[in-house]
This record gives C-alpha cells, sequence and structure tokens, in this order.
C-alpha cells in the first residue's frame, strides 16, 4: 500500500516519530535550542492533504506545556480535533485543511494570570510562556475568560523588533526566542517564522507580530491552545482556547467561527454577569443581527431572508424581529435579534446555524482570504489537438464536485461531464475550438442547500454560491498539433488519506500521474470484488453502495493501457460500523407503571454517556464524541459538565439549571439548555422572557459521531421532573408491618416496606409511602404532605384537606381513590415562578395505574400528571376527568 499523505495521530508523538525540531529548516536556524530544550519547537503534520499553497492551514500551538507534559497537550488537541471534525462544515471539508501541530517546550506551566490558580497575583503574573498567553484581567476579575497574546514580561524592547509591528530578524540570532522583553504576538511570529514557514514553504519573515490582517499569511489560521483547566478563549485573527477546560473544543469551534468565519457573538452581554444595553436605533453591521422583521428582511432582500422559517440547525426555526424572534446579541440585552435560540455564536455546544454555516462553508472552501476554490490544471493556452485535458479539484467527503466540460465557451455545447480529464483525441475538435470547463461546488439550494446565497461575489459577508469560492471556470484553445509520446509510469499521486479509516458514506478519490495523450485506467475493488465508479474512474461514492454495516476494505489500483505491466495501488479501511452512546442515568424517584425505563424525578437528573466505537483500521484510542439533544431542540455537545473532572462528570439535567461562573448548564426550562444566569430571572417584560423552570416531561436523545465521521443512530428515551422534593423524615419503617399504622406527627417514611393493614395521617403529619406495599387502606385528613412514590396501595385510599401538596407518582392503586380539598404550596422560588409564569397545580397524579375509581374535588388548582400520563381502568371523575 502506498501512503500517500503525512497524517500523524496524536498517540504518535510519544513514539518519537518526529524528534528533530522541525523538517526542513534552514542551516542558519541551526542554533535554535534542540528538542526537547526549553524554548525549542518541532512541527507535526496532524493532517496533510495537499500543498499548503491550495489549502486552509490550521496551525495548533500549544502554549504552557512543560517537557513533561506534552502527551497532555497530545491529548487535549486530540479531543479539539476529534470534536471539530465531528461538526459541520469541518466534518464535510476536511480534506480542504491541512493541519500542523507546534509543540513549544514551555519554562513555566500553564497560563499568565490564571483567574483559579492558587497563587499570588505577582507569581500568577510572571508565568513565562513561550506565546505569552494571559487572562489580561484575571488578576482582577474571578470571571475572566478572554485568553489573549499577552506583553512582554520585562520592558526594554525585543530584539529583532525595532517596532511593534516590524518583521523579525529572519534567520533569528541566537537567544531571541523565548526573551522575556517580547510580547505574545511577537514570540507567536517569531516562532511561526523559524518552524512553521519553512515546513509550509514560506517565505521567511511572513508571518507578523502586528496581529490582525496582516499577521499571516491569508489562508493560514492559527489556534493556540493554553494549559489550563479554566474556560477561556478568544476570537480575533489568531484564535485562542483553554485545552483543559472540558469545553475547550467547544470554545475553539465558537473562536473559529470568529477568526474564520467572520461571525460576531451573540452574546446578550459584554460583561458575563451584567445584561448589555438595549441595542441603538441603527440596523447593526453584523451580517446575523438585525432589528428589521421578517417582513422588512424579505421586502429588503436583506441579510438572512432566505433561511426565514427553517428549522435551525442549532435549534427552533430561523426567525427575525419578530414578536417571537430571539431578541439580543452584540453585546445588547434588547433591541437587536439574532437568527436562532442557540446557535454555537449564542451558546457553545451547539452548531452553527444556517446563517453561519453559510459563512463557514464559503470561508473554508475559499482557503479563507484567498477567495477562491482551489484548482490545478493543464497549463492555460494552446493544447495539442490529441491531448488530455486535466484538472486536479479538492475535494468534499460527502458529496462530488461537479465538473462541466463544454466547446466553444461557457454556453457552448456539452462535451463531458463529472470528468476531470477530458481525452481531446477522442473529441476530435477542429484546432481553434475553445474549450470550456466549470467546477462546480453544489452547495447552492438544488444541491446540498447550504449556500442560499446566489452572489457572484467574494467578500467576507457576501460569498455566494455562484461566486469563485464556489466556481471556478478554465479555458483552452486546441491546436493544430499533436502530443509528444512520453513514457509516464502509471502512480498514485494524490488521495483521499490512507492513514486513517473512511466513513461508509465517504466519496473516495484518487490523483494519477498523466501521461501525454491518454488517460490511465483506475479499477476500484471492495472486499477484493470488483466495484464500478463514475466519471473517469477516479472517484468512488460509497454511500451509493449502501454497504453493509461493519469494516471493509477498499483498493484502488492505477494502470496504463498503453503499457500493460505496470501499476501503483493505495488501500482504505473503510469505517461503516456505526459508533454508539450507551448512557448510563441517575436513580429516579420511580418508574411509570406502564413504562419502567421513563423516570419520575424531583428536580432534575444525571446523564453519563460512554461513546465508543469499532476501533478496527485505528491506531490507539481515538476519541469518539458523544452528543445530546434535549425536546429536539438543537444537537450539543457531551462533554461531561463544566468545572467538573473529564471524562468521569456526568451531565446534569434541573429544571432550571445550574449556575456555574454565571453561565446556566443543563436547564430544562425555556432558552435551551445554555443561557446567562440573569435570563433566570427574566420576567415577561424582558427579552426571551419570562423564564419558566422546565417541570414537566422531556425527550433527550443521544448518539456519537466517530473518528471517521459516521454518525451513530440515535437513541432516546424520557423523563418527567416534577415540582417537590424528597421529605426529610423523622420515622423510617423498613420491611413488613403487621397491623395498622398511625402517623401523628412528624414525617413518616415507608421505604421498601409491607404493612398488612391501615394506614392512617392524622392531621399536621406528613407520609411517604415509597417502594412498599399498602394492604389495608390509605387514609389522610389535614396532613401536611402526602407522598406516594412507586408503591403498590391495595385498598381504598381518601386524601381530604392536605396543607402542602399531594403527590402519587408511579404507583399502582387497586381500590378506589377520592382526593377532596387538597392544597398545594409552592416549595421554592422555582416552583413559585413556575405557577406564576407556567401553570398553576395542585394534587400531583404522574405516572400511576388506577385499577378503581377516581374523584378529585375541592383542589386549590387543578391536578395535573405533567406529562406523564396515569393509566386509568376504572372510572375518572371531577377534576381527575381531564386526566
Amino acid at each position: 500500500m502506498k501512503k500517500i499523505v503525512a497524517a500523524l495521530a496524536p498517540a504518535a508523538l510519544s513514539a518519537g516519530l518526529l524528534t528533530v525540531p522541525m523538517a526542513g529548516v534552514p542551516s542558519a536556524n541551526e542554533a535554535l535550542p534542540q528538542w526537547p530544550e526549553v524554548g525549542s519547537a518541532r512541527v507535526v503534520p496532524l493532517q496533510e492533504t495537499g500543498s499548503p499553497n491550495e489549502r486552509l492551514n490550521l496551525i495548533v500551538i500549544c502554549d504552557g506545556y512543560q517537557a513533561d507534559e506534552l502527551e497532555r497537550c497530545e491529548q487535549d488537541v486530540d479531543r479539539n480535533q476529534a470534536i471539530q471534525w465531528g461538526v459541520e462544515p469541518f466534518r464535510s471539508y476536511r480534506d480542504y485543511i491541512n493541519v500542523y501541530l507546534l509543540q513549544i517546550v514551555s519554562p513555566d506551566s500553564g497560563v499568565r494570570r490564571d483567574p483559579e490558580e492558587d497563587a499570588s497575583n505577582e507569581v500568577r503574573d510572571r508565568k513565562n510562556t513561550p506565546m505569552r498567553l494571559w487572562y489580561s484581567d484575571g488578576l482582577t476579575n474571578p470571571l475572566a475568560r478572554g485568553i489573549t497574546y499577552g506583553g512582554a514580561l520585562d520592558p526594554g524592547g525585543c530584539p529583532g523588533h525595532p517596532s511593534g509591528n516590524a518583521n523579525p530578524t529572519y534567520p533569528l540570532a541566537p537567544g531571541i526566542l523565548g526573551d522575556t522583553r517580547c510580547s505574545g504576538n511577537q514570540q507567536r511570529a517569531m516562532y511561526l517564522n523559524s518552524y512553521v514557514a519553512p515546513v509550509l514553504g514560506l517565505e521567511p519573515g511572513v508571518f507578523r507580530p502586528s496581529g490582525g490582517s496582516n499577521s499571516g499569511p491569508q489562508n493560514v489560521q492559527t489556534l493556540a491552545i493554553s494549559n489550563t483547566f479554566t474556560y477561556g478563549g478568544i476570537g480575533g485573527r489568531d484564535a485562542t482556547a483553554s485545552g483543559g477546560s472540558p469545553q475547550s473544543p467547544l470554545i475553539s469551534l465558537h473562536e473559529l467561527g470568529h477568526s474564520l468565519g467572520t461571525l460576531a457573538d451573540e452574546y446578550p452581554y459584554s460583561d458575563r454577569p451584567t445584561p448589555g444595553p438595549p441595542h441603538g436605533p441603527n440596523e447593526p453591521s453584523s451580517f446575523h443581527h438585525t432589528r428589521q422583521t421578517s417582513e422588512q428582511l424579505t421586502a429588503n432582500q436583506s441579510k438572512w431572508y432566505r433561511w426565514l422559517g427553517e428549522e435551525s440547525l442549532s435549534g427552533g426555526p430561523i426567525r427575525a424581529a419578530d414578536e417571537d424572534g430571539y431578541e439580543s446579541g452584540t453585546y445588547n440585552g434588547s433591541n437587536v435579534w439574532r437568527p436562532s435560540s442557540h446557535s454555537m455564536m449564542r451558546w457553545i455546544g451547539f452548531y452553527f446555524d444556517q446563517v453561519g454555516l453559510e459563512h463557514m462553508v464559503a470561508r473554508i472552501t475559499g482557503q479563507r482570504d484567498k477567495g477562491r476554490l482551489s484548482l490545478l490544471h493543464t497549463p492555460a493556452g494552446t493544447v495539442a489537438r490529441d491531448d488530455v485535458l486535466w484538472l486536479q479539484t479538492t475535494h468534499p467527503r460527502f458529496h462530488d464536485l461537479q465538473v462541466t466540460w463544454r466547446s466553444g465557451g461557457p454556453d457552448g455545447p456539452v462535451l463531458a461531464t463529472g470528468t476531470r480529464n477530458l481525452d481531446l483525441g477522442e473529441l476530435g475538435l477542429a484546432p481553434g475550438t475553445t474549450v470550456h470547463v466549470e467546477v462546480r461546488d453544489p452547495v447552492g439550494p438544488d444541491g446540498i442547500d447550504w449556500v442560499r446565497n446566489p452572489s457572484t461575489n467574494n467578500t467576507a459577508t457576501d460569498s455566494g454560491y455562484n461566486g469563485p469560492r464556489f466556481v471556478q471556470t478554465r479555458t483552452w484553445t486546441v491546436g493544430d498539433t499533436t502530443a509528444a509520446a512520453d513514457t509516464v509510469a502509471p502512480e498514485i499521486t494524490g488521495s483521499t488519506p490512507t492513514t486513517r479509516p473512511v466513513a461508509g458514506d465517504e466519496v473516495v478519490f484518487v490523483e494519477t500521474t498523466r501521461p501525454s495523450g491518454r488517460v490511465l485506467d483506475v479499477a476500484w475493488t471492495l472486499n477484493g470484488a470488483a466495484v464500478a465508479a463514475t466519471g473517469d474512474g477516479r472517484a468512488l461514492d460509497l454511500g451509493a453502495l449502501e454497504l453493509p454495516a461493519g469494516t471493509h476494505e477498499l483498493t484502488a489500483t492505477v494502470t496504463d493501457p498503453a503499457a500493460p505491466g505496470g501499476s501503483d495501488t493505495a488501500t482504505w479501511t473503510v469505517d461503516n460500523a456505526l459508533p454508539t452512546a450507551p448512557r448510563t442515568l441517575s436513580e429516579p424517584l420511580t418508574t411509570m407503571t406502564s413504562d419502567d425505563g421513563h423516570g419520575i424525578y424531583f428536580d432534575g437528573w444525571d446523564m453519563w454517556l460512554e461513546p465508543q466505537d469499532d476501533r478496527a483500521g485505528y491506531e490507539g484510542e481515538p476519541y469518539v464524541v458523544g452528543e445530546l439533544r434535549l425536546n429536539g431542540d438543537g444537537w450539543f455537545n457531551y462533554f461531561g459538565f463544566p468545572e467538573q473532572p473529564m471524562p468521569e462528570s456526568p451531565f446534569e439535567f434541573r429544571h432550571s439549571g445550574q449556575v456555574v461562573k454565571a453561565l446556566t448548564y443543563g436547564n430544562l426550562g425555556t432558552g435551551g439548555l445554555s443561557k446567562a444566569a440573569f435570563e433566570q430571572n427574566y420576567g415577561p417584560d424582558d427579552p426571551n422572557g419570562p423564564f419558566v423552570p422546565g417541570y414537566g416531561t422531556h425527550t433527550v436523545e443521544h448518539r456519537a459521531v466517530d473518528p471517521a465521521g459516521n454518525i451513530g443512530a440515535a437513541e432516546s428515551y424520557t423523563a418527567t421532573v416534577l415540582p417537590g422534593a424528597e421529605l426529610e423524615c423523622t420515622q423510617t419503617i423498613k420491611g413488613p408491618r403487621a397491623g395498622s399504622l398511625l402517623v401523628t406527627s412528624g414525617v413518616t417514611c415507608l421505604d421498601g416496606a409491607t404493612v398488612a393493614g391501615t394506614v392512617t395521617v392524622r392531621s399536621g403529619a406528613s407520609l411517604v409511602v415509597r417502594n412498599s406495599t399498602v394492604s389495608g387502606s390509605l387514609l389522610a385528613d389535614g396532613a401536611t404532605e402526602v407522598q406516594l412514590l412507586g408503591s403498590t396501595l391495595a385498598g381504598q385510599v381518601r386524601v381530604t384537606g392536605t396543607v402542602n401538596g399531594v403527590t402519587a407518582a408511579g404507583s399502582t392503586f387497586r381500590g378506589s381513590v377520592a382526593l377532596a380539598g387538597n392544597g398545594r404550596v409552592p416549595g421554592n422560588a422555582s416552583e413559585q415562578r413556575f405557577t406564576q409564569y407556567g401553570e398553576v397545580y395542585g394534587p400531583i397524579l404522574a405516572g400511576n395505574s388506577f385499577a378503581g375509581r377516581l374523584s378529585c374535588s375541592g383542589s386549590s388548582a387543578p391536578v395535573r400528571d405533567f406529562g406523564a400520563a396515569n393509566e386509568l381502568r376504572g372510572v375518572a371523575s371531577g377534576e381527575c376527568s381531564a386526566l
């Protein structure tokens, strides 16, 4: 098997595959520190899919990792990349991107001014790392999260930098790297010029310390990963993220949305704990914020009008400044609207919505600021009348580019489609004929429908599917000469990377040598059996083969029909074994009698996912991504829980979420899983208000994405959260109990008990029956509270005049049940908010089974089941007839 491209997994680093400072370093740089000395660096190609001049090049920089922490750097980057490749458009356009890891041995461990480091301000401010990454206000702000390239540690000016924007002297003089008089931006430029530029074949001094659009080549994007567990990152031209945070890969994607996609923040604040002020009367400049209604956007053909009404990829329909639109964004709390409820630019963890995706696709296919789809080809001009015109295009992973050849120009007769080689000898075109080709990525509405802007423009905010980022054309003139004979050997010169398994529905491709006047043959076999490809045979759509589940072997063989005997092959492992994400849920109060998989909880529940995949064809243990979706409202990355260890921490769902550093996570109420803490206090007059706690029944889907990009089938479950809380027992009864039971005071709990006689509850006392059986009757009059959870009550049940509330869940009632005159007192602020803005409720009957007559009357508010339906075999009357 021929290895076509270099693509080293991070696990390969520890095997010592690259132990020199870097490949191809000019001899003038031999004075640089040698690996693994402090300050030395090495470049590791994590993924090379083509010439750096024809790809978007992502440079991931590890900062603040000492020599004995580099394995942690590799793990952080591996997790970061795995999640990136599972999110569109990176998943589909992975092979448009080269990825290089720049590892630097740091003098100190960590990040400067880490707000959570247990050290003095002086120690935290002297943290010496190669990129000088810091939380600029981390010494005074415990919520600091913006990681930027910091200033110099010491005064005096950086050697080789007469001004802050000048190029460093190159080759660098010994001792400049790591000089504490150099700022982070100066260090970044020096390390990139010294180590990365030679690997990418770039001119010396091409990276500049100025930051912004002049900081480096147009098709290079940097992402610096800092060695910290503290949440943080920033966009701008050169993105940053914390490496060890559970949300690190999500921060990276959000910051790449800024740096690469030119997307703005959709936060409702600038200072995280405080709502931002209302937006002014002007229309915002951001292409994904507006103050126009849907009708105005459509009438003006403005911004995202083409997407209005579509179900967002990140949850909820896409809207504008309408009554039901999504108000707040651009750091403003009101008077401005965004397209979707919670895209990645609003709250990390979700996907890009269609408006963001449209621009991200354009920026990747256009190689960031180069602004064009890569296309190599037969040199322009006059060509021999019997020669072969060839194209070398980029290749999306799950669809193919459209190639159309015409004679005479862009409107002439079609000569061929779907082939990247046109044999003029077979066409017999007259000398002087113009041959025109169009290469198009079908991202428009008639294709995969990711870009609806038909513009031919090429700006950061107006890159349409008819523009150069998605369409390229070339022309040639047919001459009167013939092609000269040659003896080019049949070889595969490029392909879908063979160093990792491909997905079961991927479009696999090869590039070959190009002999004069003929097209080489490419034959494909799957598990040893021949399969047919389309066009000129250089691309095979595995999705069209509908492969059985499992692992397969795919081989492409190139031969020369004019010179039998010579051949070359490439072989791939096809991963068509879908990943799974088995779940473990926290123990419920009880389950529905009709569905023991439907848990019922007070407050909320925890979910632990263990994403799994068949590792056949992989080296090591590549990261498998987990995802969840709450109530159909957008897929969300499963990362455990914020500020808790990975991967030991489950994701925690709560009726009102939990606040971690002024942000809310795991929210079952209105507004989605994540939001700002202050939004949990919104009333009806606030943007997107009022907030209503998420008591009720919820559906959670969960799935996995494997390293090949396969998306596993989703599994799902339902869970119900009830208002209330488990009472604190003053007396607990377990096991068998003969005779009757009288409860006169306190809280008596039957837990796994069996009571043969009648249970009577006097005024002012409370009763909890959990996982127990009462063979006689249950009579309660004027009790403080009654809870019947997962139990069996064989006799008559009569509960009257309860003060704080009656809750029956997951229980079986074999006799008649009568509830009369029962009240409900909300036990906390969330329950009060729910009754104020959600719905009032009296007795709670959720997920029970009633065999006899059920009657309810005189309740302080309606009887509710909170979405967990009861089984009613007898007659329900009075207020309970609504159940």
